[in-house]
């Protein structure tokens, strides 16, 4: 056993895969710097795929550890909101070991090459705890290759066998290099609405304050008045833009009826149901009338925690006072905006495949991102967002408070 462990911390294996992360999650913090070349992030993952297929489970374990850091180290700063601060290095060595796992599972199964070739390609289809944003697609984003599934299948196959093959026969790889190429030009066009998309940058400390709460509704009237004065058709305002239960405040969606006459409203808010429990939801005001929207999928440890109820119920009185998770809805919901069809989608669920059945044409998402500002989150959305605004022809509508907002066209 003592000869078995000591191979894990050979010092080359562990520099190699440390490497390797870095190359694989280098797209993510040139974006965050806004340094974009497609020229360098398709070096760096050709480089990093090349580097990790083919290697032994030792390479693949701290590659994952080192993947699960760089991707997801952010998931911990929530916890500071909890007054759980001393458990953010146990979170992110927790969230590390999973990926670890993961990527020693391929090691360890993929005696060769070849079969560890499925099985990376397959990781994008692995969604521990329900968490499902290790999309490894989503690292050609902003390269010359294209990000469909078949596409990255035939991209992670031309490195293979270059690898793999021989002599002149590594030439054989040019085949399906070329062949996962993009080689369209984006077409779609967004409808024609004129729309405001508020930057906020409110921090978590002061959303759920009650001392800010006055200020946050006044900003939100400030910014629905000034679009009028700009003649917008819409306005789109974050995830928990009303940091309140709104529909338990009659004054406030009378006002929003109100202007409504003038300009359409979507905004985040909770919702309380005596008979069904919270909800996280998107508000549509339109006209003089109000529809809602609930959240399908929930994030995990931050809205449900995905384990069986005895366990939900132990966790929650032990870290969250005893709070209950929040409850969903079963079906997505579209608002239809100027006979325009609109698909509602609040933050996390943005990047679920759920959230784009039926390939809708047009979606607002609404995220707040100051769970964990400053950080690479933010970036990290935005890039999914951009993978499955292609993968799916949808123009996104995102609005986020600390976060990058705007229309993300395919």
């Amino acid at each position: 056993m003592k000869k078995n462990l000591d191979i894990y911390f050979t010092r080359i294996y562990i520099i190699k895969a440390f490497v390797i992360a870095l190359l694989l999650s280098a797209f993510i913090y040139l974006s965050y710097f806004e340094i974009t070349f497609r020229l360098l992030n398709s070096l760096l993952a050709i480089a990093g795929f090349y580097l990790l297929l083919g290697e032994n489970r030792v390479v693949w374990f701290w590659s994952g550890l080192f993947i699960g850091i760089l991707w997801f180290y952010w998931i911990s700063f929530s916890f500071v909101y909890y007054d759980l601060s001393f458990l953010i290095p146990f979170v992110i060595f927790g969230i590390a070991i999973v990926y670890a796992l993961l990527f020693w599972i391929i090691g360890r199964l993929g005696k060769t090459i070849y079969i560890q070739l499925p099985l990376l390609f397959g990781v994008s289809f692995v969604d521990p705890f329900g968490f499902n944003w290790l999309k490894l697609e989503v690292i050609l984003i902003d390269t010359y290759f294209s990000i469909t599934p078949f596409s990255f299948g035939l991209f992670l196959s031309a490195i293979a066998l270059f690898k793999a093959l021989p002599n002149w026969r590594k030439s054989l790889a040019i085949i399906p290099l070329i062949a996962s190429l993009s080689f369209t030009t984006p077409n779609v066009l967004p409808p024609q609405i004129d729309v405001a998309i508020p930057t906020m940058h409110i921090p978590q400390s002061q959303r759920w304050d009650a001392a800010y709460q006055k200020q946050a509704i006044d900003l939100n009237f400030a910014l629905i008045e000034q679009a009028i004065m700009q003649n917008k058709e819409l306005i789109i305002f974050p995830e928990s833009a009303f940091p309140l239960y709104l529909n338990r405040a009659p004054a406030l969606v009378d006002a929003l009826k109100k202007y409504s006459h003038k300009i359409t409203i979507v905004t985040g808010s909770l919702t309380y149901e005596e008979d069904q429990g919270f909800f996280n939801s998107s508000y549509l005001f339109e006209k003089g009338e109000m529809q809602i929207a609930h959240k399908i999928v929930l994030v995990p440890f931050g809205e449900e925690i995905p384990f069986p109820e005895f366990l939900v119920e132990i966790i929650n009185k032990l870290f969250f006072d005893g709070a209950k998770d929040y409850q969903k809805a079963k079906v997505p919901q579209d608002f239809v905006i100027n006979n325009i069809p609109f698909r509602s989608a609040i933050c996390y669920e943005g990047t679920n495949e759920k959230l784009f059945e039926g390939s809708p044409k047009q979606m607002i998402v609404i995220s707040n991102n100051a769970w964990f500002s400053p950080s690479s989150e933010q970036t990290l959305q935005y890039l999914l967002l951009r993978l499955y605004a292609k993968k799916y022809q949808t123009v996104i509508y995102h609005s986020a408070n600390s976060g990058k907002s705007g229309i993300i066209l395919p």
